[in-house]
C-alpha cells in the first residue's frame, strides 16, 4: 500500500509523516506543482498511490485571507480539484481531505455541529478560503455519491505547533503572537499590540494530536460511515476554547514578555467564536492529549531553534 501525503513539508503534513505507520510517497514543490493539472496527472499515473492525504493548502490569518482573497480561492481550488479528480481517475482506494473550521457560519450556534454547515452566511474576512474548502469537501462527497469513491473529509479546528508560519502580519493568530511577544521581549518594547478586542474565542489543537486524529479516522472511518449520517465531514478539535486575550497572556508568559498587552480595536476580531462539537470524534475513540500550555512551550522552543 502506497500513501501519498500532499503537503508533506507543511505543519500538518510533516506531523502526519511523523506518526504514520506505513511507507509514504511525496514530492517536493520543485518536482510537482500541485496547481498544475498535467503535472498532477502524470504523478498519479506514474506512482499509483493507494491512499492520499490531502494536507496541501494556501493558509494564513485574518490579514492574509482578507488581503489576498483571489490567491486563496484560486490556489486552494486548483490543488483540490487536481488531486481529488486524479485520485478518482487512478483508482485511489481512500482519500482524506483536510478542511478548516472556517467553513462554518460566522454566527453559528456553539459548539458547532457538522450539521451546521451552509446554514447561514460565512465570515467575510476569510470567505474565499472557506468557499474553497467547502468545495473540496463537497467534491469528496459528490465523487462518493456518483462514483463510490472512499473519499473522507475532516474539519480541524485552529492548529499550531512545529513548522507553523510565524509571520507577525500574515500568519494565524497563535504563531503571529509568538513572534510579536518574542520580538517585544528582545527589543524591550513597553507594549505589544494585538489585533481586535481580545474577546473573540478560539479553539487550539496541537498539530501532532491532529495528525494522530487523521490517522485514526483514516484507519477506522469510511466515506459511507459519514455520508449515511447526512453530513459531509467530521470535526476534529479538543472541545475547549479560550479568548484571544487569555491566549495572549498565556503566550506572553511562555515567551517571558513582561510588558503591557494592548488591543487594537480598529482591527477585526473575525468570527466571534468557533468551538467545534467533537462528539463524533470522541465516539470513534479518539481524544486529544496535549494541553495548551505544553503545546505552547514545545512550539516556542521549536521557534527559537528553527526561526530565530
Amino acid at each position: 500500500m502506497k500513501t501519498f501525503i500532499a503537503g508533506h513539508n507543511g505543519m500538518v503534513g510533516s506531523a502526519i509523516a511523523r506518526h504514520i505507520n506505513k511507507p509514504f510517497i511525496f514530492a517536493e514543490k520543485s518536482e510537482l506543482d500541485l496547481e498544475n493539472q498535467n503535472q498532477v496527472v502524470s504523478f498519479f499515473e506514474k506512482h499509483r498511490p493507494d491512499t492520499v492525504i490531502l494536507c496541501a493548502a494556501k493558509v494564513g490569518g485574518i490579514h492574509a485571507n482578507n488581503q489576498y482573497r483571489a490567491d486563496f480561492i484560486y490556489t486552494n481550488l486548483q490543488i483540490q480539484n487536481n488531486i481529488i479528480h486524479s485520485s478518482y481517475k487512478y483508482g485511489v482506494k481512500k482519500l482524506l481531505f483536510l478542511g478548516s473550521s472556517c467553513i462554518y457560519p460566522k454566527f453559528s450556534k456553539q459548539p458547532i455541529k457538522e450539521e451546521y454547515l451552509l446554514s447561514s452566511e460565512l465570515e467575510q474576512t476569510n470567505e474565499p478560503y472557506a468557499i474553497a474548502k467547502i468545495a473540496g469537501l463537497k467534491m469528496c462527497e459528490s465523487y462518493h455519491r456518483q462514483y463510490g469513491c472512499n473519499f473522507v473529509s475532516v474539519m480541524p479546528t485552529n492548529l499550531y505547533g512545529p513548522k507553523d508560519k510565524f509571520d507577525a502580519n500574515n500568519s494565524h493568530v497563535l504563531p503571529a503572537l509568538i513572534r510579536k511577544f518574542h520580538e517585544g521581549k528582545i527589543n524591550k518594547s513597553p507594549f505589544v499590540q494585538v489585533w481586535g478586542t481580545g474577546e473573540a474565542k478560539r479553539e487550539f489543537m496541537y498539530v501532532d494530536d491532529m495528525a494522530k486524529a487523521c490517522i485514526h479516522i483514516l484507519e477506522n472511518v469510511s466515506a459511507k460511515d459519514i455520508y449515511s449520517q447526512g453530513i459531509s465531514q467530521i470535526n476534529v478539535g479538543i472541545g475547549e476554547d479560550i479568548s484571544i486575550k487569555e491566549l495572549a497572556c498565556k503566550i506572553a508568559d511562555t515567551v517571558g514578555y513582561t510588558g503591557e498587552i494592548r488591543f487594537d480595536t480598529s482591527k477585526p476580531d473575525g468570527t466571534p467564536r468557533k468551538l467545534l462539537d467533537i462528539t463524533r470524534l470522541n465516539n470513534l475513540g479518539f481524544k486529544s492529549e496535549t494541553d495548551l500550555s505544553t503545546g505552547l512551550k514545545i512550539t516556542y522552543e521549536w521557534f527559537l531553534k528553527n526561526i530565530i
